[in-house]
């Protein structure tokens, strides 16, 4: 479906991402956000469930009162590709052809993929293109006793032109000093510029941020991205839009988005979600 009009606010694309993105304009994103899939070669799950107070309830919870669950849906997908290379190049080509040329893209990924991700930006991107590896930690999840536990992702941090992009120092949220009595009343107070290790939690099982979408990631870290590396009214595209929080994050700070996703599953979280924010967006 051809995207020439970029005349919006908000748009959700129901679609192969690769032929929508050869449909869009050179130039044109200023951010780009992506959390493609992790290749780990199993099915990515999220088991939704419903509970109430029910005395004879299969789970206990605060202060010992049982409540019974009741399964009401499961959203899946495959995170396996025989290639993940070879399926991620053509993509991240065409993400630095729609690149503005003051514009950032921010790649998300884990361990397992993320050096071998990172010689295929180099590539496509240059060396010195190269912004910031970021480090999410989290806490959160099983712990296995043969290794140390995976408790992070990474997100390669790459610019379309390294003396001209975007980094908007003063908007981005401060954290608190480790040691406020070191830095004098005035520092504590301010807090401090957070570094490429970023703390924070994960999507709440029970908050309300919750969409059931398996691989949701917290409005937080979305939040921190969009405020560095856009401004007002600029366009962030993302092309694995999966949940939607990269378009619920940009609309909140007052720029466009553009969501790209394939799964039906995907569309439908993202269509009950930005009605619920009283969003308005095109659907294609």
């Amino acid at each position: 479906m051809p995207l020439m009009d970029m005349d919006f606010r908000a748009r959700v694309v129901h679609g192969e991402n690769l032929a929508v993105l050869r449909s869009i304009p050179d130039g044109v994103a200023n951010l780009i956000y992506i959390d493609p899939p992790f290749n780990t070669g199993k099915v990515q799950a999220r088991t939704q469930v419903r509970t109430e107070r029910n005395e004879i309830g299969d789970r206990t919870g605060f202060q010992g009162q049982r409540y019974a669950t009741e399964v009401i849906g499961t959203k899946a997908f495959e995170d396996a590709f025989d290639d993940f290379l070879a399926f991620l190049k053509p993509r991240l080509e065409e993400a630095y052809r729609v690149l503005a040329t003051d514009g950032t893209l921010y790649f998300h990924i884990d361990y397992r993929e993320v050096h071998y991700c990172k010689v295929l930006l180099d590539s496509i991107f240059g060396r010195e293109s190269f912004l910031n590896e970021i480090i999410w930690a989290y806490d959160y999840g099983g712990r296995p006793k043969n290794r140390w536990p995976a408790k992070h992702d990474n997100i390669l941090v790459y610019v379309k032109d390294p003396g001209n992009y975007t980094f908007n120092q003063e908007d981005i949220d401060r954290i608190p000093y480790m040691a406020p009595g070191l830095v004098g009343k005035e520092k504590a107070e301010k807090g401090k510029l957070p570094t490429d290790t970023w703390w924070h939690t994960i999507v709440s099982p029970t908050g309300k941020e919750k969409t059931g979408y398996p691989t949701q990631k917290p409005v937080g870290i979305l939040r921190r991205i969009v405020q560095a590396s856009s401004n007002p009214d600029d366009l962030v595209l993302d092309f694995f839009a999966g949940s939607g929080t990269t378009g619920a994050a940009a609309l909140e700070l007052g720029r466009r988005c553009l969501l790209i996703d394939n799964n039906p599953e995907a569309i439908e979280v993202m269509k009950a979600r930005f009605s619920e924010l009283k969003i308005e967006y095109i659907f294609d």
